[in-house]
């Protein structure tokens, strides 16, 4: 694993202490709260100086690449630094229902994972800890920690946060949730989505790579982008499928998902109030084919 070497060159250090010195004005995520996470604060996603975590065990409902054979090892770190209105686990991103743990604590959670026999760490909606994860990645490291790093992600970051990420992570599973800032702000209170969401999976993209895997078809490293399909087109996917193939390549990896259903408060809420019809889903499905768009992954219809 990359994030070896920079263990032992003193370069992960150093970003756990410019993580650190960030939480002081917490401006990790595209909000940039500045509030002070050293001294206790909390901004809009919740999260604190300690991590917080909903659970750690082993899954197998990534795609096939991620959850291989033996599963991955998937950590769900509570709050998020968006307020999606059909999260389908709000309990944790929304609510922040989930344990405080110490970077060593972490640790371990981790190490006990690779002990169970995880193709990777999957940190789910992990970057308002991005801090705290890189410091508990260093101790694992010093009781033999060596899995791939998968980070699970909105895709609503900043640059300059994955800068500290580069290295690290192994693979990258963004959303790309909008074309419209309309969107994106009304649905999930996530300012200027597009503008930000490009760039940084342009970003991963460069860290990373396209995905490539082993001779088992596990994953190695790279990036898949999920993207879920909304009622009346409200994801805009057909444009950004299109601006997928052009910007990042039509060789990219894609999960076009169609489990959308109106969890949190959606069914309370004009526009988003219903599960996705067939028509809606294939015209999504049309589309990927259109740009040419041919790795990654469909699912069935929604009945």
């Amino acid at each position: 694993m990359r994030y070896i070497d920079l263990y032992h060159s003193g370069e992960l250090i150093r970003r756990i202490r410019a993580g650190y010195a960030r939480l002081a004005s917490c401006d990790l995520c595209p909000h940039a709260c500045g509030v002070n996470r050293l001294a206790g604060e909390v901004g809009l996603c919740g999260g604190g100086r300690t991590p917080r975590i909903a659970s750690a065990s082993i899954h197998r409902g990534e795609e096939p690449p991620i959850s291989g054979s033996r599963g991955s090892g998937t950590i769900f770190l509570s709050g998020c630094t968006l307020n999606c209105r059909f999260c389908q686990n709000f309990p944790i991103s929304q609510l922040r229902n989930g344990t405080d743990l110490s970077t060593g604590q972490l640790a371990e959670k981790m190490l006990g994972l690779q002990l169970k026999g995880a193709h990777n760490i999957n940190f789910v909606t992990p970057s308002h800890f991005t801090p705290q994860i890189l410091a508990s990645l260093y101790l694992a490291i010093r009781k033999g920690f060596k899995l791939p790093i998968v980070w699970n992600t909105s895709g609503y970051e900043r640059l300059d946060t994955l800068s500290l990420l580069d290295g690290v992570v192994d693979i990258y599973l963004p959303d790309m949730k909008y074309a419209s800032e309309e969107e994106a702000l009304w649905i999930s209170s996530a300012p200027g989505y597009p503008g930000i969401n490009r760039p940084a999976v342009g970003e991963m993209l460069r860290q990373v790579g396209h995905l490539e895997c082993d001779e088992d078809g596990i994953g190695r490293k790279g990036l898949i982008i999920r993207h879920l399909v909304l009622p009346e087109g409200r994801a805009g996917s057909a444009e950004t499928l299109a601006w997928i193939a052009e910007h990042l390549g039509t060789e990219t990896h894609i999960a076009l998902m169609s489990q959308y259903f109106p969890a949190h408060v959606a069914g309370e809420t004009t526009g988003i109030e219903r599960r996705i019809t067939p028509e809606e889903y294939g015209a999504a499905v049309e589309a990927l084919e259109e740009c040419d768009l041919e790795n990654g992954w469909v699912q069935d219809e929604p009945g």
